[in-house]
């Protein structure tokens, strides 16, 4: 059977569509024909481009506020319900008809979807991909017919926020990131922190580099005053936007993140030690939470132990074992 599979994602940063491109080649793969679209263009005129840029100078110049909307995020659900509810029209003529499933990597389009689904508006089954390993209420509807988690800790919390089918699966990271030998030479420290290079990242750097225990190496993605900045200091390598991750990810030993996102899985996939540091407010702490509390990614919440948690990252890491399970597999059964 070839039904044809939707998959909505957003241009939130990078970790969104990200993970939507890797769906995408796993499904193409298997023969499906697969779509893609933006939900930031199926919402009317520029509202969407007006919530990505509002979304990216929250998270660049008041970071502490996003931590706040996200612990609201429950209460919320109405005024969500309204913006989304402003897409609807376009999503249904994105999914078209005839479609197997649709797959959102995005909350705001799960509960479009979700509600969707609930209405009677759209026929095929909606599956939401959780990117996050810490579950807030946006991420769930009870219109939703699958929700993906990547560990159980992730799965048990969407279903205390009443989803009712959750499988876990392994994260769906591409294949460059398969397992790789540490590399020689002195320790390098490659921290990441997503497509804008947002957070605390010149104090991670200075710190890192203070240590004596790695050399810093920045990807500063898009952000190139930030890069600019790294360079200015001196001690460390500061690099713009990097195309083959994979490449640059062998040449380093540990990675430093800030927001538990798909550079995370990534490195754990690809059998690095990862540590969070100076996590960003809202979900780069509560996924900061859970990546410590399952065992998977240490959280070092001072400089005080920073030192030793990159000491120990490099010699004892902690060990990342997946789900068996596959994400695309649960989608091929949706379409069965």
């Amino acid at each position: 059977m070839n039904a044809r599979i939707v998959v909505i994602s957003a241009s939130f940063g990078s970790g969104h569509d990200g993970v939507a491109a890797e769906l995408t080649r796993r499904l193409t793969s298997h023969g499906r024909d697969v779509e893609r679209h933006d939900f930031v263009d199926l919402v009317p005129g520029r509202l969407g481009r007006v919530l990505r840029e509002g979304y990216h100078r929250q998270l660049t110049a008041a970071p502490r506020t996003w931590g706040w909307l996200l612990a609201a995020a429950g209460a919320g659900s109405g005024a969500a319900a309204r913006l989304t509810a402003l897409a609807d029209q376009a999503l249904l003529d994105a999914i078209g008809t005839g479609a197997g499933a649709v797959v959102s990597t995005y909350p705001l389009a799960s509960q479009a979807l979700g509600r969707l689904r609930a209405q009677g508006r759209l026929a095929a089954p909606v599956c939401t991909y959780l990117t996050d390993l810490s579950v807030h209420p946006l991420w769930i509807h009870r219109g939703v017919d699958v929700h993906i988690g990547l560990h159980d800790d992730a799965a048990r919390q969407a279903k205390e926020l009443g989803a009712a089918d959750v499988r876990v699966t392994a994260p769906a990271v591409g294949p460059g990131f398969s397992p790789m030998p540490q590399p020689d030479g002195r320790p390098r420290a490659l921290i990441v922190a997503g497509a804008w290079g947002v957070g605390q990242i010149e104090r991670a750097a200075a710190d890192i580099a203070a240590t004596g225990a790695a050399v810093p190496v920045v990807v500063c993605g898009r952000n190139e005053k930030l890069r600019a900045r790294v360079r200015l200091q001196g001690h460390a390598v500061a690099l713009g936007w990097v195309d083959d991750m994979p490449a640059l990810m062998r040449t380093c030993h540990v990675v430093v993140q800030n927001a538990g996102g798909l550079s995370s899985l990534e490195a754990l996939t690809a059998g690095r030690p990862v540590l969070t540091y100076r996590c960003i407010p809202g979900h780069g702490r509560t996924n900061a939470e859970v990546l410590d509390r399952i065992g998977w990614v240490p959280w070092i919440r001072d400089r005080a132990g920073l030192a030793a948690g990159l000491r120990h990252a490099l010699t004892d890491p902690p060990r990342f074992a997946p789900a068996p399970a596959q994400p695309e597999d649960v989608l091929l059964e949706l379409t069965a």
